[in-house]
């Protein structure tokens, strides 16, 4: 099981790390305020639960339905009944919009022409009833199809978080946090307004463009010619043009989205960098020019609407003249009745209108568009540590880890190990050392299959580990790390984060072994006291001892530290070393060690240097055999031993 991340910076000051207080390191308590408890209280009270289902799993590997390219047309196949529920609402929603013109023919030739009052009044109550029935079917689809795409997005959320999840670390360590939150937050966004608003009105629009049309030749060939040879090929070229620019354009306005809210990220991110060296200015500046970017874009688009809107309704108005002179003239001649050429230019509006709404509708149609090749690229993207087909369930582990002829290179060009033997025993204390960059972290992060070797093979118990699931695999391995994350939430919910369902009894006895018990209670609400987000109202000594509490609980069989006490000072170190003597006791550890009197406390130590392992022994014997980490002794040791009293004379 893998036990948290890193995040959070370092709060020392004067009072030192004497446990949780009220106040710590000159930072206030992540508690709630007295006069605020009473609201806080009621809020979490009608808070709503949202419990976990069992029946929901994490699946590993890509499901079979999921591995076609995403489309929109795939994505909605599921739900097509659903969808044919609001066609029928949309089919009712076209026929009754379009009575209206032909009972207004009727009203004008057989009521007024005739003076039969009786069939104007019917003609007039058909007219109302027809709006009501319209505004009726409207809402009914309104509501239905707004369910149907709630559903979808939902559906679409979760996959998308789901194949986040599924991601190894390599892509996240490639890819700006800010793009990946694009794609949750603005680009389902785009297709939220496509599902509630696009599709539908789309369907509604071209149907009632089919629709109208072979009404208008029941009623004129020669003026429905005319609308055709006047106004179809100038839409049909306007159209094509807008297409073209308004492709490119939205596709650009999606990438400078993803640089804006990238860029936003990290600069929140390092606010505390930034103010510490005065680069306020700076950042605002790059943020301007991304903003820029971002601005020209949607400029962009917003000026070819603005020629192609315009220019519709400027095609639809000349149309209506052109018309109303040519029916005017069969109207004089006999050839058209009065009702007839009314019905015909309402009819041409309801002609007209749709294809302008088209356009708009073409725009969030785009907008959907460019945001689903953005997820459908999203979703494309192969796990770097994939689970193989067939992968069998890793049994409980004794804690044997070998490594053979490993090699690994974070790109092709820059290997970073070359053939690495090493050999763990169970319940073996093992440490790394070296220097910075020689290669200490990566072993870990092979070993917990973080990424996967790009020669030999990483051995556990004589399981490859790219044999077995890597849900059987991280439930027995644990990780503390350099920096631990805290999520917002409770101590008790950081420390069962592993383990939601442990009982309280066990929690108890786990802060007990690590000396945890009177620091959590000296907290105003115990172990349920809330942590601020990443913990960042607490110290790093014990934002750590609660990483090592999460990594007790977990009950790993291996448990690799990295690093856990190089950012600490010494009172801080102290304690979360006592914290560790509890920690590993029966299990396999790796330590990542830049200080030496961590790698000490180790059975065996080995040496990594450019990527090789150059000494494998005890601290004595590595110290006795005077090569590499013996000279790294000496130094450490020089720089650690107390000054001499000066002589007084």
């Amino acid at each position: 099981m893998m036990i948290g991340g890193g995040a959070g910076g370092h709060h020392h000051g004067p009072g030192g790390h004497g446990g949780f207080r009220g106040n710590v390191d000159g930072l206030p308590f992540a508690g709630v305020p007295s006069e605020l408890r009473e609201r806080f209280d009621q809020l979490v009270a009608e808070e709503p639960e949202f419990p976990l289902d069992d029946r929901a799993r994490f699946p590993a590997v890509v499901p079979p339905e999921q591995r076609p390219a995403f489309t929109l047309r795939r994505f909605v196949a599921p739900y097509r009944r659903a969808l044919a529920g609001g066609l029928a609402l949309v089919v009712v929603e076209t026929a009754t919009g379009l009575v209206g013109p032909v009972l207004t023919q009727v009203a004008i030739d057989e009521g007024i022409g005739r003076g039969d009052v009786g069939l104007l009044v019917v003609a007039a109550a058909g007219y109302l009833l027809a709006v009501a029935a319209n505004v009726a079917a409207g809402a009914a689809r309104i509501a239905f199809t707004g369910r149907v795409g709630e559903r979808l997005l939902f559906d679409l959320r979760v996959r998308v978080f789901t194949h986040l999840q599924r991601l190894s670390l390599e892509w996240f360590t490639d890819e700006r946090v800010g793009r990946v939150m694009t794609r949750m937050t603005s680009d389902i966004d785009a297709l939220a307004a496509l599902f509630h608003d696009g599709l539908v009105n789309l369907v509604v629009q071209a149907l009632t463009v089919v629709v109208v049309s072979v009404v208008l030749f029941s009623y004129d060939v020669t003026l429905a010619m005319v609308t055709l040879a006047v106004v179809v090929p100038t839409m049909t070229a306007a159209t094509l043009w807008f297409r073209s620019r308004s492709d490119r354009g939205y596709g650009e306005v999606r990438r400078r989205l993803a640089d804006v809210l990238a860029d936003l990220q990290e600069s929140l991110a390092g606010i505390r960098l930034v103010a510490a060296h005065n680069r306020q200015d700076h950042n605002v500046e790059r943020h301007r020019r991304i903003l820029a970017r971002y601005r020209d874009a949607n400029v962009y688009t917003a000026t070819v609407g603005a020629w192609y809107a315009p220019g519709t309704e400027l095609v639809a108005t000349l149309g209506q003249a052109v018309l109303l002179v040519v029916g005017g003239q069969r109207v004089l001649r006999g050839q058209l009745s009065v009702g007839e050429l009314t019905a015909f230019l309402l009819f041409l509006a309801t002609f007209f209108a749709p294809i302008q709404q088209l356009v708009h509708l073409y725009t969030t149609y785009q907008s959907g568009q460019a945001a689903a090749a953005k997820l459908r690229e999203l979703l494309a993207t192969e796990p770097g540590v994939p689970q193989r087909p067939g992968a069998v369930e890793l049994p409980p582990i004794d804690g044997e880890i070998r490594l053979e002829g490993v090699g690994f290179a974070y790109r092709s060009d820059t290997p970073v190990l070359h053939d690495v033997d090493l050999a763990i025993r169970p319940g073996e204390t093992f440490a790394l050392v070296g220097p910075t960059g020689s290669g200490k972290s990566t072993i870990a992060k092979l070993v917990t299959r973080f990424y996967d070797p790009t020669a030999g093979r990483v051995l556990i118990d004589g399981h490859d580990v790219r044999d077995v699931t890597l849900d059987s695999l991280r439930r027995q391995i644990g990780v503390v790390p350099q920096e631990p994350f805290l999520f917002a939430g409770s101590v008790r919910d950081n420390i069962a984060f592993a383990r939601p369902e442990v009982d309280d009894d066990e929690l108890e006895k786990a802060c007990a072994a690590l000396g945890l018990d009177g620091l959590i209670g000296a907290l105003p609400q115990g172990i349920d006291t809330p942590v601020h987000e990443r913990g960042s109202s607490l110290s790093s000594g014990q934002r750590q001892l609660l990483a090592l509490a999460r990594a007790f609980v977990a009950r790993p069989r291996v448990l690799v530290l990295d690093e856990a006490t190089s950012s600490l000072d010494l009172r801080s170190e102290a304690m979360v070393e006592r914290a560790l003597d509890a920690v590993l006791n029966g299990r396999t550890a790796i330590l990542i060690a830049h200080r030496l009197s961590t790698a000490m406390r180790a059975d065996r130590i080995a040496v990594v240097d450019a990527g090789r392992i150059v000494e494998v022994g005890s601290h004595d014997q590595l110290v006795a055999a005077g090569g590499r980490y013996a000279a790294l002794y000496a130094t450490w040791s020089g720089a650690t031993a107390l000054p001499e009293a000066p002589v007084s004379g």
